[in-house]
């Protein structure tokens, strides 16, 4: 969510749609990559980034701010804002960016007022980097503070953690696309069951995944007992960026606690080291203070800061 507060612009038109036609997604994705290569990460989540594409998907809506007349006839795709109202208890989520060009024009609270308009006034909404103009833009739209993602990193160079020790009667292989999607699906959505975002991904989400340049099984690590999947570490690799991070990490409810998720984080660390890779990154909740304190004891550290606004209850 990036935008400073000016006097608004002119000849300022906002579109909702339910999907993007190809052009508009690849106008979409073109706004997204200048916004990114000039505030250092990206506005829109991975997941946004997927839900571009595809057609229509339920609960989420797409706002299309265009300057200079409409997109189809000559307008130029200044501001963009993406809704997701999926989860059946919190507010609607959403995230916003505007062309790095075109900011201080009132162009992100044009959509910010927007996004409240069709949420209802019960809206989430996520300023990635946490910068001073995403704050200002939340404070003027009414919005308090709500969550903190803290992304942690360490190197790899010269990685020396313990042996990983599995829990007894525990292995680890590899996912195994196609034979293993049901079950990964099912013991994630236990894992994560208290975080909805990733407790509610569906087949249709990990084909999203399963599609991207970056998917690889050979860094996705499942731990089984008895033939029952109880674990699991998806590491990712940022090859531009030169990153390997902890993607996702869950314990099956009734497995927690046995050292499994340690030894799961250094099967995976161990991998992306031997990759080559000369930093991890991963992302967690800023109240999570146990899941901070091991990712700390592993060497981490906070390299930046997401924060979610929303509006009050």
């Amino acid at each position: 969510m990036t935008d400073e507060q000016q006097p608004p612009a002119p000849l300022r038109q906002i579109d909702t749609v339910a999907a993007l036609t190809s052009a508009q997604a690849d106008a979409v994705l073109g706004l997204l990559t200048e916004a990114a290569r000039s505030d250092g990460q990206q506005a829109v989540s991975e997941q946004g980034r997927l839900q571009l594409r595809g057609g229509e998907r339920a609960g989420v809506r797409h706002l299309l701010l265009s300057t200079g007349g409409e997109l189809s006839t000559g307008g130029e795709l200044t501001g963009y804002a993406q809704l997701e109202d999926t989860d059946p208890i919190e507010a609607p989520a959403a995230e916003l960016v505007v062309h790095p060009a075109r900011r201080g024009h009132g162009h992100g609270r044009a959509l910010g007022t927007a996004l409240l308009a069709e949420s209802g006034r019960r809206l989430r909404i996520w300023a990635h980097g946490g910068h001073s103009a995403a704050r200002h833009l939340a404070q003027v739209l009414g919005l308090t503070l709500f969550r903190e993602l803290r992304q942690m990193r360490r190197p790899l160079a010269g990685l020396n953690l313990p042996e990983p020790v599995l829990p007894e009667g525990v292995t680890v292989r590899t996912f195994v696309p196609g034979q293993d999607d049901a079950a990964w699906l099912a013991v994630n959505a236990d894992a994560f069951a208290h975080h909805p975002e990733q407790g509610s991904l569906t087949q249709r989400d990990l084909d999203d995944r399963k599609a991207e340049p970056w998917f690889d099984p050979a860094g996705f690590f499942l731990a089984e007992r008895d033939g029952q999947l109880v674990g699991f570490h998806w590491t990712k690799t940022h090859a531009e960026e030169h990153l390997g991070e902890v993607y996702v990490l869950g314990v099956r409810s009734g497995a927690q606690g046995g050292g499994l998720g340690k030894a799961l984080t250094t099967i995976g660390l161990n991998h992306l080291a031997a990759a080559g890779l000369p930093t991890a990154m991963l992302y967690v909740d800023a109240d999570n203070k146990a899941a901070v304190s091991v990712y700390e004891r592993l060497g981490f550290i906070t390299h930046e800061t997401d924060l979610m606004y929303r509006t009050e209850s």
